[in-house]
């Protein structure tokens, strides 16, 4: 069962060789042992995933279970899920249990899947490494001493790790594809307002999207089949008919036209990342698929561009916690300002600080049009690049990272530094664009390399084609870290 796929599970269960019960006591299991080493996940509810798991069995013996129904799903700490302690690891958070359910809870939950727990993040998902999270770093199960990429560390782990056989995350800016990537697994970030973002704790709402990680991209496909849809609690929710993603899964790639970006392939790429990537581009090749050079000019302005805008919408979406209506509030205190003062002052840590700061001074008076508004033009721009682009292409492929995983501590000290991490995987947030990573080989100290994917709007189904019909023809994604079985 450890590197059974969610497709092979489902057969097992289905032939009553192993019951949901058993199933999800198994995970549990590795969570209590591995998970805790990792510290990959927040909150474990045995009691109440056991009793899921019981009615999954149930809804089985009726004969009407669904793809994923009894098979255990983790999930970021970022979803609300009624009558589970919710923190988005954060200690503002640390005490708060949802009174209600995300979409992406919801979805699960009708599809018969099984809350496997609540994975660790970086704090309100700002950081690239889970270093920022209050319940302390999450570990790769790669390399102990590195990290797993963030902010969707945990889920990310836990996936690599065999904890839990998928898991949710979300993306702003990377947050998906770049843990996914520096843990050696799959992770798809849909095209903008595909799933609601209804009970995900927002960071920056207009960059948010919630995402599959799994083992392979069939896998990701069962899972966008249960969490896409419209839902009309979210404004920003594309009311569009439902697909099935696994429809082209088994699609020959012949004359696909792959775009190769010359900014993706510049300065700043690890060469052990370079080589792995050149390899997978090779192997396209041999599947039938063409290779065309396209241009993304303003891409080495998603940085700074996506350092204005998210913060700023942060630092709005932020000031609700202020210790009045729920979550941690300062033991002493003179006045509501002063609660309001040292209730945020220990409640956020240093990362969510610096970036309210950032966001409150962008847009404040005489900045708003210098920075804020100047952002919003260029984020047009970057935009616009991918329209030319996709004229001459199919999908863009090209690097997740620029660097395989780095050590637990080693860019703390460096906010730019860290922030490059999201070079390559910004630009889509920006833009609203579907991105996916896959295993594609292994750099130095054999940590994953990350191939990224990235297609028109609405084209996921044809992305996870490419990387399916990739997979059957190599095995980096079956590969599992040492001393986790």
């Amino acid at each position: 069962m450890l590197n059974s796929t969610l497709k092979e599970l489902a057969v097992e269960l289905a032939a009553k060789r192993v019951s949901s019960v058993e199933l999800t006591g198994y995970f549990l299991k590795r969570i209590n042992g591995l998970g805790k080493t990792l510290n990959a996940f927040i909150s474990v509810d045995e009691e109440r995933s056991l009793a899921l798991a019981r009615a999954a069995d149930a809804v089985r013996a009726q004969g009407q279970a669904g793809p994923l129904t009894g098979i255990p799903i983790a999930h970021k700490d970022i979803f609300c899920a009624k009558g589970w302690l919710t923190t988005c690891a954060s200690k503002i958070l640390s005490n708060f249990v949802a009174p209600y359910d995300a979409h992406v809870i919801e979805c699960f939950n009708k599809s018969g899947a099984v809350i496997a727990g609540k994975t660790n993040m970086d704090e309100f998902a700002m950081g690239s490494s889970n270093e920022t999270s209050y319940y302390g770093p999450v570990k790769n199960p790669w390399d102990l001493a590195a990290v797993p990429g963030g902010s969707s560390g945990g889920s990310a782990a836990a996936v690599a790790a065999r904890l839990t056989p998928a898991a949710t995350g979300t993306d702003t800016g990377g947050s998906i594809r770049q843990p996914a990537a520096l843990s050696g697994i799959c992770g798809l970030k849909p095209t903008y307002g595909v799933v609601s973002r209804y009970g995900m704790i927002a960071f920056a709402s207009s960059l948010d999207q919630a995402g599959p990680f799994a083992k392979t991209a069939e896998d990701l496909a069962l899972m966008m089949n249960v969490m896409s849809g419209f839902d009309a609690r979210d404004s920003t929710s594309l009311d569009r008919e439902r697909e099935n993603y696994t429809r082209n899964l088994a699609k020959p790639l012949r004359g696909l036209r792959i775009g190769l970006p010359a900014e993706f392939f510049a300065e700043g790429m690890q060469p052990d990342v370079a080589k792995a990537i050149d390899a997978a581009i090779a192997d396209f090749r041999q599947l039938g698929c063409e290779t065309v050079e396209v241009s993304l000019p303003n891409m080495k302005l998603s940085v700074p561009v996506y350092y204005v805008l998210a913060p700023a919408e942060a630092s709005s979406n932020l000031s609700r916690f202020d210790g009045v209506r729920y979550g941690y509030r300062a033991a002493e205190y003179t006045d509501l300002a002063d609660m309001y003062r040292k209730t945020r002052g220990q409640g956020f840590g240093a990362e969510v600080k610096r970036r309210i700061l950032i966001g409150t001074y962008v847009l404040s008076h005489g900045y708003y049009d210098a920075y804020y508004l100047q952002a919003q033009k260029l984020r047009r721009l970057i935009a616009q690049d991918f329209v030319e682009a996709f004229k001459k292409c199919d999908v863009i492929m090209g690097p997740t990272t620029p660097t395989t995983a780095f050590n637990i501590g080693e860019k703390a000290g460096d906010p730019v530094q860290m922030y490059l991490s999201d070079i390559y995987t910004i630009a889509v947030n920006l833009a609203g664009l579907p991105g996916m990573s896959i295993p594609a080989g292994f750099g130095a100290k054999d940590h994953p390399v990350g191939l990224q994917l990235i297609g028109n709007y609405f084209d996921e189904a044809r992305m996870l084609n490419v990387a399916h019909q990739y997979q059957q023809t190599t095995d980096w994604h079956l590969r599992m870290p040492q001393g986790i079985a």
